[in-house]
C-alpha cells in the first residue's frame, strides 16, 4: 500500500489526492514489524485455502446431558427472544437426510449474500483459518480489523462444525452490545440463510449468569427481601428502591426471558438483587415451587439443545474456574473482543471483603441462626471497617497485627454460621430460600478470608495473589484481591480442554501477537515449516505439553492511509498531574474548531473530561456534551445527531461508540492511557515481570495503554468512507522510547506533526460536509 508523499486533499469526499503545496515531515515508520512466524493474510507465501470437511453446574446454567442427548432437542427452540433457541419445529421435522452439507467456501458465500454483502478478501482467510483450526485442534488468534465482517466469518466454521458434529460451540462476548447484535441480528440471518445448504435449520441461544434473570421465587414472596443499607436510614432511597421493585414486579408479568437487559429503563443493581438470586442462592429448580417456569432455567435447557451458545466473558470465566460445569457440554470456543478477556477472567478470580457486605451477610444470618452467632459476624465487619479505616489504601504487604486479627475474627464468625446453617433440610420454601440467601455470602466470606490469611502466609515475592485496599468513588474502604497472572488458569481450563479461537481488531501489540499471548498463558510463536493440517498451515510447536497456535492479521478493508491522518502533537509540553496544561487547552479548541465539532475526546481521568468540557463552552460556538450528563447511550445518540456537537469522556468511551459517518471526524486523546503509577494489580504485575528479567513497563503499561489507544484509534473510521483525524496530545508518543511499540499498535494512518497540516485537513473535511 503506498502511502501519500504528502497530505491528502480532502475537498472531494471521496477522493485523497496530494496537495503539492503543502510539505510534511517524513512519514513515521512502525518500528516494529510482525514476527517471522506471524501470517498476513493475502501473503505471497500463504498456502492454498482449504475447504472445511465434517469431522468426527453451580450457577445452575450448565446442562450436564450428553452430546446425543443434546443433539436429539437442537431445532426444538420455542422462538423467544432472549436466553431461547432461535429454532421452529422440532429436530425430527427440520432435518433433511437427503442434504450433504456444503462445504465452508459455499456457505460463506451463501452467508454473505444473505446480508446483502460482498466478499471480503481478509473475511474469506479468517474464515478458512478457523474451519482449519477446528478441523487440526490448534488454537488461533485472528486480528480482524473493522470493516472486515469477522463475526461472520467465525460463526459460518463454527455453525458448520456444530451441525456436522453434532456438538456445541461456545461465542464468548465482553459486551451485551455485541451479544445483543449476535443474537438479533447475525444469527437469525444466519439460521435462515443456511439452512437449506446444512440440512436443517441451525439453533442458538443466548445464556448469562443467573444473577442475570428474574427469579419468580423472589417475585412471588417466598424468599424474604433483603435488606439495604442505604434505604434502612433514608426514606427517600427506601422510597425510590420500592418503586424500582414494584416496575420489576410488573414487568415479570409481559416478560418471556426475565433477562435484566430487555428491562428498559433499567433499575439499581440495588434494586434487582432484591428479584435475583445468584446460582449459589438458588433453591435448585428440584425443589423451587416455580421452578418450571424459572427464567435461568428455561434458558440454561435451551442453551443445552442449541447449536450456538453466545455468553459472555464472565460466565466463561467462572466455569473456568469451577469444577462444576456452568456452559453446556462444548469442543469450541470462540472468544470476540479478546483483547478484554484477562481483565474479564481476572474480575471473576478476584474477591472482596468489606464491613457492608459482612454485616449484611450477618443480618440475613439473622434469620436462620441464634442471635449470638449472628451478631459475632456483624461485629467482625465492623471491626473490619475500623482497622480498615486506619490503614493507607493501595497494596497491602505484611499485614499489620490488627488486619490479621479482624480477618481471624471474620473466618471464624463466618465458619460459625456456616455451620450453624447446615446442610440442605426438609423444610418450607421460605425458610429454605432464607438459608440459601444466607449461606451464599456468608460462605464467600469465610473462603475469601482464608484466602487472604494463606496469602499473607506466603512471601511476599511467592504470592499468587495481589491483596490491597481499596477507597474509590467515596465508597467505604475494603479489601481487595486478585490473581497475579491468569495465563495458568486459562492455559488449564480453556486451552487445555477445547479449541480456542480468540479475535478481535485489537490482538497484534507493537506488531506482534506474543504481548497478549503470554497474558493468555500460550508460548511464544515458533519459526514453523509449513504443513497441511494446521489453521494457516504452519506446523505446531514439537513440545507437546504447549499448546499449539498461531496468530493471524486478515487485515482491514479500509485504506488507513488514505482515509486517516495520525497527529502526535509534539510540540506541546509532556502532560503533568495537575489537570489539562493550557496549551492542551489552546490546541484542542484550535482542534475542534478546525472540524466544525465533530469530535470525541478521549481523556485519562473524568477531572480532564470536565475542565476541557468547561473549557470549550466558553470558547466554543458549537455544542460540547460531557460524560455523567446523561446516560451513555443518550450522550452518543446526540452526538451522531448533531454534526456539530462534540462529545468528551473517559474510559467507557474508548470502546463500543459506534458513530460512522460526518458526526465524527476528529478523536483526541490527551495522553497515552497507562494505568495509574498507584494501580496496585498493575504495578505488582510490573514488578514480577521484572524480577524475573523481563519489561515489566512495555509487558504490563505498555499493553494497556497500546490496547487502549488502538480501541479509541478505532472510533474513527466506522465505514470506507469515512475520513478522520486521530489526535494525540501528549508528545511522548513521538519522544519516548516506548513510542514505537505504540505506534505499531495503531492502524497504519499517514503521520504528522504538523499543526497546521492537521488543522488544514479538517478544514477541507468540514467545508466538503457542507
Amino acid at each position: 500500500m503506498n502511502v501519500p508523499a504528502s497530505v491528502p486533499n480532502w475537498s472531494v469526499p471521496d477522493v485523497f489526492e496530494p496537495d503539492g503545496t503543502e510539505e510534511l515531515p517524513p512519514e513515521l515508520t512502525r518500528s516494529s514489524e510482525p514476527t517471522s512466524d506471524t501470517r498476513t493474510a493475502g501473503s505471497a507465501d500463504e498456502p492454498p485455502r482449504r475447504d472445511l470437511t465434517s469431522g468426527s453446574g453451580a450457577d445452575g446454567t450448565g446442562p450436564t446431558s450428553s452430546g446425543a442427548e443434546r443433539q436429539a432437542g437442537k431445532g426444538s427452540g420455542t422462538g423467544k427472544s432472549g436466553g431461547t433457541t432461535k429454532g421452529t419445529g422440532t429436530a425430527a421435522a427440520g432435518i433433511r437426510t437427503d442434504v450433504e452439507p456444503a462445504d465452508l467456501s459455499t456457505l460463506l458465500s451463501v452467508a454473505v449474500a444473505a446480508v446483502g454483502g460482498s466478499e471480503r478478501d481478509g473475511q474469506t482467510a479468517m474464515a478458512e483459518a478457523v474451519g482449519n483450526a477446528i478441523e487440526s485442534g490448534e488454537h488461533l488468534a485472528v486480528q480482524a480489523g473493522t470493516g472486515t465482517g469477522k463475526s461472520l466469518a467465525y460463526l459460518v466454521p463454527a455453525i458448520r462444525h456444530a451441525v456436522t458434529a453434532h456438538t456445541t460451540v461456545v461465542v464468548s462476548t465482553a459486551t451485551i452490545a455485541l451479544q445483543r447484535q449476535l443474537v438479533d441480528r447475525d444469527l437469525p440471518r444466519l439460521a435462515d440463510a443456511l439452512a437449506d445448504s446444512l440440512g436443517r435449520r441451525p439453533t442458538f441461544a443466548i445464556l448469562k449468569g443467573r444473577r442475570n434473570y428474574l427469579c419468580l421465587n423472589r417475585i412471588h414472596g417466598n424468599a424474604p427481601d433483603e435488606p439495604d443499607e442505604g434505604a434502612l436510614f433514608d426514606a427517600f432511597a427506601a422510597s425510590s428502591l420500592e418503586r424500582e421493585v414494584r416496575r420489576v414486579h410488573d414487568w415479570a408479568s409481559d416478560t418471556e426471558t426475565g433477562d435484566r437487559d430487555e428491562l428498559v429503563p433499567g433499575v439499581s443493581e440495588r434494586a434487582w438483587r432484591q428479584v435475583s438470586v445468584t446460582g449459589n442462592e438458588c433453591l435448585g429448580a428440584h425443589r423451587c415451587p416455580v421452578g418450571s417456569d424459572c427464567f435461568a432455567e428455561q434458558a440454561r435447557n435451551e442453551a443445552g439443545r442449541a447449536d450456538i451458545v453466545v455468553t459472555n466473558h464472565a460466565l466463561l470465566a467462572i466455569d473456568a474456574l469451577d469444577d462444576r460445569p456452568v456452559l453446556p457440554e462444548h469442543d469450541m470456543v470462540v472468544v470476540d473482543e479478546a483483547h478484554d478477556l484477562v481483565d474479564r477472567v481476572t474480575t471473576a478470580a478476584g474477591g472482596e471483603l468489606s464491613g457492608n457486605a459482612i454485616k449484611q451477610a450477618a443480618r440475613k444470618c439473622g434469620r436462620a441462626v441464634e442471635e449470638e452467632i449472628a451478631d459475632r459476624l456483624n461485629e467482625a465487619g465492623e471491626g473490619l471497617e475500623f482497622v480498615l479505616g486506619e490503614l493507607e489504601p493501595g497494596r497491602v504487604g505484611e499485614p499489620s497485627h490488627q488486619l490479621s486479627a479482624a480477618l481471624s475474627g471474620i473466618r471464624d464468625a463466618a465458619s460459625a454460621c456456616v455451620n450453624a446453617l447446615g446442610p440442605e433440610q426438609r423444610e418450607d420454601v421460605e425458610s429454605g430460600s432464607a438459608r440459601k440467601l444466607a449461606l451464599a455470602p456468608t460462605q464467600e466470606i469465610q473462603d475469601t478470608a482464608i484466602r487472604l490469611l494463606d496469602g499473607f502466609e506466603e512471601p511476599e515475592q511467592d504470592r499468587r495473589d495481589v491483596i490491597w485496599i481499596s477507597a474509590e468513588n467515596n465508597r467505604p474502604p475494603s479489601l481487595q484481591v486478585a490473581p497475579l497472572g491468569v495465563g495458568g488458569l486459562l492455559r488449564e481450563r480453556l486451552f487445555g480442554q477445547r479449541t480456542t479461537v480468540l479475535t478481535s481488531a485489537t490482538l497484534a501489540l507493537g506488531g506482534s501477537f506474543d504481548t497478549l499471548a503470554s497474558q493468555w498463558g500460550l508460548p511464544p510463536q515458533r519459526e514453523a515449516k509449513p504443513a497441511t493440517d494446521t489453521a494457516t498451515a504452519q506446523e505446531p510447536p514439537s513440545d507437546d505439553s504447549e499448546p499449539s497456535w498461531v496468530g493471524l492479521d486478515v487485515g482491514s478493508p479500509f485504506d488507513y492511509p488514505r482515509s486517516g491522518i495520525l497527529y502526535v502533537a509534539r510540540h506541546l509540553p509532556k502532560p503533568g498531574r495537575d489537570g489539562l496544561p493550557d496549551a492542551y487547552l489552546d490546541e484542542l479548541t484550535e482542534l475542534v474548531t478546525a472540524a466544525g465539532g465533530r469530535t470525541l475526546g478521549l481523556f485519562s481521568s473524568m477531572r480532564a473530561a470536565r475542565q476541557a468540557s468547561e473549557q470549550l463552552r466558553e470558547r466554543l460556538s458549537t455544542p460540547v456534551l460531557c460524560q455523567g450528563e446523561d446516560s451513555t447511550s443518550q450522550l452518543v445518540g446526540s452526538f451522531a445527531e448533531d454534526p456539530a456537537t462534540s462529545l468528551f469522556g473517559t474510559l467507557s468511551l474508548w470502546q463500543g461508540v459506534d458513530v460512522p459517518g460526518q458526526s465524527l471526524q476528529l478523536v483526541v486523546m490527551d495522553r497515552i492511557p497507562f494505568p495509574r503509577p498507584d494501580d496496585p494489580l498493575a504495578s505488582a504485575r510490573q514488578q514480577a515481570i521484572s524480577a524475573r528479567g523481563g519489561n515489566g513497563f512495555i509487558t504490563v503499561a505498555g499493553t494497556h495503554a497500546a490496547l487502549l489507544l488502538a480501541q479509541g484509534a478505532g472510533r474513527l473510521l466506522r465505514s470506507a468512507a469515512d475520513r478522520g483525524v486521530i489526535a494525540i496530545l501528549d508528545p511522548r508518543l513521538s519522544t519516548a522510547r516506548y513510542g514505537g511499540f505504540l505506534r505499531a499498535s495503531l492502524p497504519p494512518f499517514w503521520n504528522t506533526e504538523n499543526p497546521e497540516v492537521v488543522r488544514g485537513a479538517l478544514r477541507r473535511l468540514d467545508e466538503a460536509a457542507g
